[in-house]
């Protein structure tokens, strides 16, 4: 069992404490872990507000240059960090290898980025006191930028916040998911390989309560970028003062199957959609609902879709279904889905076989809230306009799409769906990590994307001069 310690300006650090990091799967030991205590989140943020100046006089090469170097190494690494984020996190191992597939194009992107970032001219003279003058608008770092990351992507998520940063010419303090360290900490020492400065990326596990206050609402740290609950969302954003944030929060995101659709195509895709990596997927697909005339057929074709998938051990090649994070959120499923009238298949301490409810009532918590478990609610609607308001009836708003053949409703569906991200012929759960991914209502504020993050990480200076 490997021992890690913290990360902090360049070098391993002990913690205030350590822990045991589980297999979700079996409760088998993984690896030990410190962890920080205010004193080494303090330390972490004044090191990476030194190294910050560092990052600023970096020219765009440079900083594009590491990243692309890091995903180099990355992908040399890809099946030791895939066995890590499997171990870790209990999804299936197949799934690991794609999120480190994943994480190397963000890193690509964000190189790329780098390389794009770029200002304006403000035509000055278009204004009668602004003749005989020119002006130009540049984009320079925020600063120091804390990452707080989830346990359900551990390295893709930490990835399109530190990526960005980097890019933008940030210092990063990274405080990853407590069940889920290590890809993180293994994270940061590529990054020094690939010749990032010491500093400029720090990782401290840690309690919320502990790392915490060092983070949020400090006037060291220029910008907040959080992925988790809406709930913890909340009350980071009544902490942060005048920081700038970013929130990508929860969801409980909706498919809608017209009576045109390719029901056979729209089934496999959402049995997918909706149970990759236990539904721990903040776009999972949740709520589906199928029109009245094919209704039958789908719910069979999804049936089907279902039972032939394979649970077992995460480091299994055949296991398409694995464990939740943990015990206490497989009860928690099962509470749900034993309100809403179902039953689970449950094995081990943490493993439920994948549920398929139908005709649940939209106050069900699997069908209002973010269940973040392999459930799937299945409602039938009569027309596109009730289909459509039941879809917004939530509170959440992060992605939705629609299955059908006619082009203007799903263009009607589109404009009309209160969203960040709609698609066309698909299920919600699609992400290309080169998009611009967010929410609205509590699905959260602020985009992702290296693009995008880039923008949110970055601030506008004018620089205005008198030529006349």
């Amino acid at each position: 069992m490997n021992s890690y310690g913290l990360w902090i300006n360049g070098a391993e650090t002990k913690g205030e404490t350590a822990r045991t990091v589980h297999v979700p799967f079996d409760n088998a030991p993984f690896a030990e872990v410190a962890e920080a205590g205010p004193m080494q989140a303090a330390a972490a943020v004044r090191a990476a507000t030194a190294a910050a100046r560092t990052m600023r006089e970096m020219t765009r090469a440079q900083r594009s240059a590491i990243l692309r170097r890091t995903r180099d190494l990355l992908l040399a690494a890809k099946e030791e960090m895939a066995v890590i984020i499997a171990s870790e996190s209990g999804k299936p191992l197949r799934e690991a290898r794609t999120e480190v597939d994943r994480g190397a194009a963000t890193l690509l992107f964000s190189s790329e980025e780098a390389n794009r970032l770029s200002g304006e001219e403000v035509p000055m003279d278009a204004a009668a006191n602004g003749a005989g003058k020119m002006a130009m608008v540049i984009r320079e770092p925020l600063g120091v930028i804390a990452a707080i990351t989830p346990f359900n992507f551990p390295l893709n998520l930490s990835l399109h916040k530190i990526g960005p940063a980097i890019a933008g010419g940030n210092a990063v303090v990274h405080k990853p998911a407590s069940a889920t360290p290590v890809s993180a900490l293994r994270l940061a020492r590529l990054f020094a390989e690939a010749g990032l400065p010491p500093g400029a990326l720090n990782v401290i596990p840690g309690p919320g309560a502990s790392v915490g206050p060092a983070l949020v609402g400090n006037e060291a740290v220029a910008m907040v970028t959080f992925t988790g609950s809406a709930d913890v969302g909340v009350t980071l954003r009544t902490k942060a003062g005048l920081q700038r944030m970013t929130l990508e929060l929860g969801s409980n995101s909706a498919v809608i199957v017209a009576a045109d659709a390719d029901v056979e195509e729209a089934a496999r895709r959402c049995a997918v959609g909706a149970f990759a990596n236990s539904g721990q997927v903040c776009i999972s697909v949740q709520r589906i609902f199928v029109a009245e005339t094919v209704a039958t057929a789908f719910h069979e074709a999804l049936l089907a879709a279902t039972e032939r998938m394979t649970i077992g051990h995460p480091l299994d090649e055949a296991t398409e279904v694995s464990s939740l994070v943990s015990a206490d959120d497989a009860d928690r499923v099962a509470a749900w889905v034993s309100e809403a009238g179902g039953r689970v298949s449950r094995s081990g301490r943490a493993t439920i076989a994948p549920v398929m409810l139908q005709d649940v009532p939209d106050t069900a918590k699997v069908f209002a809230d973010e269940v973040f478990g392999p459930v799937v609610s299945a409602n039938r609607f009569r027309d596109l306009d009730e289909a459509i308001d039941r879809v917004n009836a939530s509170a959440y708003g992060l992605q939705a799409g629609i299955f059908t053949k006619d082009l203007a409703s799903a263009f009607r569906a589109a404009r009309r769906v209160h969203v960040g991200g709609f698609l066309i012929n698909d299920v919600p759960q699609f992400r290309a990590d080169q998009m611009p991914y967010g929410g609205v209502k509590r699905s959260g504020t602020g985009r992702e994307g290296p693009r995008y993050a880039i923008e949110e990480m970055t601030e506008r200076k004018l620089i205005c001069w008198n030529v006349s």
